[in-house]
This record gives C-alpha cells, sequence and structure tokens, in this order.
C-alpha cells in the first residue's frame, strides 16, 4: 500500500507537469475509494516512514501532491477492515481449510439459519479479528527467520483459504439495506469462500502486513486520525443495494471526513457492480460529472 501511494503520487505529477491538468480529482471506487483515502491523507499530512514489515519507506519524503478533490463511489474503509469481516472465522487450520469449527460454519448444511442472534454475531466477529491476527502473526514470524537466517529467500508467497464469509450475505437484517439475501458481488458465497479467486486468496508476508493485516496495516482507518486529514472537496456515493462493501461503511466514511464542502449521495437499488444496471450506472456518472462541476473542478462544456 505504500508503494501504491507512490505510484498515485507520480501519476498526479504526471497529470500536472507534463499533461497539464489545472485540476486532478481522485475518483476511487470500491477499494480505489479507501486507497484514495489513505493518498489524501498521506499527500496532506504524511506519517509514515516504514511498512509494516519494518522495511524504510519514507513518505515523508516523496511530496505527494494532494488531489483537488476526492470522490468515493461504493468505497469500502480498508482492505483490512472489509477482510476481516469477510474472513471464515470457522477455520482452525490455515493449512488445512477443511478443518473447521462447526459452530461458526455457516455454510455448512448442518449450520443454524438466520436470522443470527446477537451474542452469535459477536462471537463471529471476534472470531474473525483472532484469525486475522494469528496470519499476522505468522507472518511476523516468518519474515523474523528469513531475516535471521539470511541468504536471497527474504520473501515467501502463502494461499489464504476461505475469506468470503459474512454473516451479513444469508442475514439481510444484519446492517440491512436492499442487497439480496445468499448472494454477494462475485456469486454464491458458499461457493466463492472456497473458490480461487476469493479476496486476499493469494499473498506474500509483505503483502499480507500492509494491505490485509487488521492490526497493523497503515492504510486501515485508526479511529479518526486518518479521515480528518481530508481537506479538499469531497462528494460520497452509495449503492443502496450494495452486495460487497458493508452498509455501514458508507456513512462511516463520509462522518469522519472533516472537511465541510462534502455531499452524501445515493443510488438507489445499485449493487456493487451495476450488474444488468446500466441506467444506475449512468446515473451515478451523471451525478459525479455533476458535482465535478458544480465545484468547478470539471470544465463546463456549454462554456466551453
Amino acid at each position: 500500500m505504500e508503494k501504491v501511494a507512490i505510484d498515485l503520487g507520480r501519476w498526479i505529477a504526471h497529470a500536472r507537469e507534463e499533461l497539464g491538468y489545472e485540476r486532478v480529482v481522485l475518483v476511487g471506487w470500491s477499494g480505489g475509494g479507501s486507497l484514495s483515502l489513505f493518498y489524501q491523507a498521506q499527500a496532506e499530512r504524511p506519517t509514515i516512514t516504514h511498512t509494516p514489515a519494518g522495511d524504510a519507506i519514507d513518505l515523508t519524503q516523496e511530496n505527494l501532491g494532494r488531489a483537488d478533490g476526492v470522490i468515493f463511489i461504493a468505497a469500502h474503509l480498508s482492505r483490512a477492515e472489509t477482510l476481516t469481516e469477510w474472513i471464515d472465522p470457522s477455520v482452525i487450520d490455515e493449512l488445512d481449510p477443511d478443518a473447521r469449527d462447526p459452530a461458526f460454519d455457516i455454510y455448512a448444511e448442518t449450520a443454524s439459519t438466520p436470522p443470527y442472534d446477537a451474542a452469535f454475531v459477536a462471537e463471529f466477529r471476534a472470531r474473525q479479528v483472532a484469525r486475522n491476527r494469528r496470519i499476522t502473526h505468522w507472518c511476523q514470524e516468518q519474515l523474523e527467520r528469513l531475516r535471521k537466517k539470511g541468504g536471497v529467500e527474504q520473501e515467501r508467497a502463502f494461499v489464504v483459504h476461505r475469506t468470503m464469509c459474512d454473516v451479513r450475505w444469508l442475514d439481510p437484517s444484519i446492517d440491512p439495506n436492499g442487497r439480496k439475501p445468499g448472494w454477494c458481488y462475485m456469486g454464491d458465497p458458499r461457493a466463492v469462500n472456497v473458490g480461487p479467486v476469493g479476496l486476499a486468496r493469494f499473498s506474500t508476508l509483505r503483502s499480507w502486513l500492509s494491505q490485509w493485516s487488521y492490526d497493523l496495516s497503515n492504510a486501515k482507518r485508526p479511529g479518526e486520525r486518518r479521515e480528518k486529514f481530508i481537506t479538499p472537496r469531497c462528494c460520497k456515493s452509495k449503492n443502496t443495494a450494495d452486495d460487497a462493501v458493508p452498509a455501514t461503511h458508507n456513512p462511516a466514511i463520509h462522518a469522519a471526513l472533516a472537511t465541510s464542502d462534502k455531499e452524501y449521495v445515493q443510488i438507489e437499488n445499485a449493487t456493487h457492480y451495476y450488474i444488468g444496471q446500466p441506467e444506475l450506472l449512468r446515473q451515478c456518472i451523471e451525478t459525479i460529472v455533476d458535482w465535478s462541476r458544480r465545484k468547478r473542478l470539471l470544465a463546463d462544456e456549454s462554456a466551453a
């Protein structure tokens, strides 16, 4: 995530210095939204000098250019928080995805059916955080072992099994919105939980710590320490039937933005990917174009 911030800063500089753009607006959809939040915070008040793995990468010396505005479309808070709310807490052995605690295997044929009571959900969430922390601890141990060992191997890839498991997808009463029950943005959650393309399915030690670690990722929202630095004009667009981003993330981002020049709009009945909803996708684009022109961030074609 630290390198991505540097890359994004280079492109912003290129847009201004080489291509001649007067204003640059970050439009972040889904994970791009949390990236934009992370980037703008570091551009306004850089604090990061090392990655969570301990590697030196000094964003305070990168002179990251600030965007003139930020637009969030169906954006989540961070990769780390989203993965933790989706990771399967029934897994008890990372090397054997079939070794599971049946009490929290909500996709099992013998599992209890929704709606789930509050105590179960609270324990489910706690076990999700615990699993994330176990993987984080393992990554730290492996990096330290490789450092002590020396030699050319200083990184390692690994698979994270069963990362698409959220009680929201089966129980629409949890963080309710207009999403379809028993479904997620990638299809049947029971299938994608064990499929090869689930969130964070393939990772490396450093990548896990930087992107996915609930406790260590620099890109995770640490209370309001990051969002309060966001000072340009902002627009937050929420899809009311989003089947990916948790319903709680949209208002959390909007409420935490310190700028007074912010708008919060909703695209009614829109899913995360706008599958089969071209008219709603068009509405989303028209909304952000209109906002950009009203805020003098985009030229008015009628005046050209």
